[in-house]
């Protein structure tokens, strides 16, 4: 894996990784959650390698080596995606994000209508205030407070990281545990260094998914996968549920025992989907 900088149009700095070959049939870009760097899924890497896959991502703006842009929205992720892979020589590609890089997934398929084969969101979030949709039911009483903070404003949301940010409690389940001690440990290597780095790029995240996204679920023609597990706290299944119902012919898996992190174990089958949904 190849790990250097883009230098985008706007002068800002995009940190970016690219597991190559240039020639791979397929081109994936992985979108990543929060608090995360922007690396690939090394879990994924042997089943992106047996499929033809090559994974590019990067860190979103203020995690890593890239930029801050404060008052970024969802929707400014097509347009890094697009520069990079343009800068890349890539024309079309398939996007794949968790947590909160399910929804700057999408914002690939929705605005890059002519460049997104197709797209998967994991434990994905649906647009804030979406009709229909009881946002923060089955969330965790601490991922409340801290999203709505984040509706509140900047100002209150960084005083409530500051103050209350070492008291998130994602409460996970035993699947997710059990995850996190064995492949998917993992995340510990791209979670750590963007906290240490500070809760900015968090908050920026979190101001996004709590805004007006830029775009709406329903203009996306593009296939889609919806993967979520129904004992997720942290963004309950059903914001995929309501994602399912408003983009038109996409899939939704559905584990039943699966928290957050547990349901990444079902990521390799929802790569071999993308990868079909992306050739057809």
């Amino acid at each position: 894996m190849t790990e250097t900088a883009l230098t985008l149009p706007d002068g800002r700095t995009l940190r970016y990784y690219d597991t190559g070959p240039a020639d791979a049939p397929l081109t994936v870009v992985w979108h990543h959650g929060t608090p995360n760097l922007g690396a690939p899924p090394e879990p994924l890497l042997p089943a992106a390698a047996r499929l033809g896959i090559r994974f590019v991502s990067y860190d979103r703006p203020g995690y890593g080596g890239s930029t801050p842009r404060p008052g970024r929205d969802i929707a400014s992720a097509a347009a890094d995606t697009a520069a990079l892979a343009s800068a890349l020589g890539i024309e079309r590609f398939a996007a794949l994000g968790h947590s909160g890089g399910g929804p700057h997934a999408l914002a690939c398929a929705a605005l890059l209508p002519d460049r997104v084969l197709a797209a998967a969101s994991i434990a994905g979030l649906a647009p804030y205030g979406a009709d229909g949709l009881d946002w923060y039911a089955g969330m965790t009483a601490s991922g409340v407070a801290s999203l709505q903070a984040a509706v509140a404003g900047r100002t209150v949301k960084e005083h409530h990281q500051h103050a209350h940010g070492a008291d998130y409690d994602p409460e996970f389940t035993p699947a997710d545990l059990a995850a996190l001690h064995g492949p998917w440990s993992w995340l510990d290597t791209v979670v750590g260094p963007a906290l240490s780095a500070g809760p900015a790029a968090l908050i920026d995240d979190d101001l996004a998914y709590t805004a007006p996204w830029g775009f709406t679920p329903g203009r996306i023609r593009t296939p889609v996968l919806l993967l979520h597990g129904d004992r997720d706290r942290i963004v309950p299944s059903s914001h995929s549920h309501w994602l399912a119902r408003r983009i038109p012919g996409a899939e939704l898996w559905t584990r039943p025992d699966d928290g957050h992190i547990s349901v990444l174990t079902s990521a390799e089958d929802a790569l071999t989907r993308l990868h079909d949904l992306a050739d057809r």
